[in-house]
């Protein structure tokens, strides 16, 4: 059992026989009264969003969820195939549970694969990951007036902001938490 108040986002817990997602998290506090916790949570089995709201000091059963080591084959429309290292048995994820990691998995990716007792909940990407530019916009001679920047795709398809400098074949790093360019490698 964790206090709601101990929450943060993208953290888990079970109420009612759902298991929820936490999207997003705000204290709100009142005068003379106790504070208050609004939670804006997802439905991991439905996907269903909801706002709920919890008086501070509710206590709600968390949820520890097991990684094991998936290797991610191919996608098929908005179905993910990944495959065990060990046992060599796939799973199939669909498009709203990986959500934004879909943006930074490439064919043959080991990645960290989120089980809730036998059900694959979501994915744990490494904090950076490394892409090649697939389209890169074209760089303006004299476009340097406060820290320049332009648009690339990188081969996930995948558009962000980078430095002038970055052109098409380069490979950039990319930070997966909030998908800012990082480095060119």
């Amino acid at each position: 059992m964790a206090e709601v108040a101990t929450l943060r986002k993208g953290n888990m817990y079970e109420e009612d026989g759902h298991l929820w997602k936490v999207m997003d998290f705000q204290h709100i506090k009142v005068a003379r009264g106790g504070a208050t916790i609004r939670l804006k949570v997802r439905n991991v089995r439905t996907g269903s969003t909801v706002e709920k709201t919890y008086n501070n000091g509710t206590r709600l059963t968390d949820v520890r969820l097991e990684g094991k080591e998936m290797q991610y084959l191919y996608h098929d429309g908005d179905l993910y195939f990944f495959m065990d290292t060990e046992t060599y048995e796939q799973i199939i994820l669909n498009k709203e549970t990986l959500e934004d990691a879909v943006d930074f998995m490439t064919d043959n990716q080991i990645i960290e694969v989120d089980f809730y007792d036998t059900e694959p909940i979501t994915v744990t990407l490494p904090t950076t990951v490394d892409l090649e530019v697939e389209w890169a916009e074209f760089a303006v001679a004299g476009d340097t007036a406060n820290s320049p920047s332009k648009k690339v795709r990188v081969v996930t398809g995948y558009q962000l902001d980078v430095p002038m400098f970055v052109k098409e074949g380069d490979t950039i790093r990319i930070d997966t938490r909030d998908g800012r360019y990082v480095t060119r490698v």
